[in-house]
């Protein structure tokens, strides 16, 4: 017990024994600083510092800028710009769906496949979910509706918009003879009008070129969306005049008419006229001879 006794007070003999910390100018010997000190005063001072250096160290990759500069730490800019990433992949994943829906319904359109058709807003998507389960739509109801907004007084007086109250007149793209009438029940949802080889074929009315493409069965095929949810198709033409997204006047040439594809019988166009999203018969609105 004595030994631990004296070896206790020798610690602390030792911890407090005091030091005296010159610093003398090395030309004259001048004392310029002292400071006495101690063992422990150092040890508490050295650790103090240390623990000061943790917490420094912390608050700067806390709260700093420099934390950007240390491995393993990212930049809130960069996180900030990988999450609008993030948000506009999900958009652009989604416009690309209905972008597939939409040129799924114009190949419907332009092959004919037309069973049960739903079309979401003004475009012509078709809504895969309602299709199966959605019953052939009355042609001749979709006319008798769409005639109801008709002047029936002037035939070319086609549409008028109930919220922008302007008239909506379409014209023949072609004049000829009528080689094959609209018949919904033998799913020919057009007319036929016959040209000689080369004419021109002009818009039915002011809109965007949405397809402008060759296609086997139909040859090249364009086709025009409008106001008011009307959708014009010209196919079996010999050439197109304008590109997809292209805009267009009312009576400007679209295409040279012809007798392309494997669906042709002979040089005539092939006029389509839909109206949000149901086939209408063009020739209660157009007078083509």
């Amino acid at each position: 017990m004595s030994d631990k006794r004296s070896e206790k007070k020798h610690l602390k003999k030792k911890l407090l024994h005091k030091y005296r910390l010159v610093i003398l100018n090395e030309d004259t010997f001048e004392e310029r600083f002292a400071i006495k000190l101690t063992r422990l005063n150092v040890f508490v001072i050295v650790s103090l510092t240390g623990v000061f250096l943790v917490i420094g160290t912390i608050l700067l990759i806390a709260f700093t800028p420099l934390r950007e500069y240390i491995p393993g730490y990212s930049s809130t800019a960069l996180k900030k710009q990988a999450t609008e990433l993030n948000f506009k992949t999900d958009s652009l994943q989604q416009v690309i769906v209905m972008n597939e829906r939409y040129y799924e319904s114009i190949r419907k359109i332009l092959t004919g496949e037309i069973t049960a058709v739903e079309f979401n807003q003004d475009s012509v998507i078709v809504d895969s979910n309602a299709q199966a389960n959605a019953t052939v739509p009355d042609p001749s109801r979709a006319d008798s509706l769409l005639r109801e907004r008709v002047d029936k007084e002037d035939k070319y007086n086609l549409f008028e918009s109930a919220t922008t109250k302007v008239n909506f007149v379409l014209f023949p793209p072609v004049t000829g003879t009528i080689s094959e009438v609209y018949d919904p029940e033998k799913k020919h949802f057009a007319v036929d009008i016959v040209v000689k080889k080369d004419t021109p074929v002009k818009a039915a009315a002011d809109g965007t070129v949405i397809f402008a493409e060759w296609t086997s069965q139909t040859g090249y095929v364009i086709l025009l969306e409008h106001s008011d949810g009307l959708l014009t198709v010209y196919k079996h033409n010999s050439s197109l005049t304008k590109e997809q997204g292209d805009l267009v006047k009312a009576g400007e040439v679209i295409a040279i008419s012809g007798d392309s594809g494997e669906w042709s019988t002979g040089p005539h166009l092939h006029f389509e006229l839909w109206s949000n999203g149901y086939p209408v018969d063009p020739m209660t609105f157009i007078d083509f001879e």
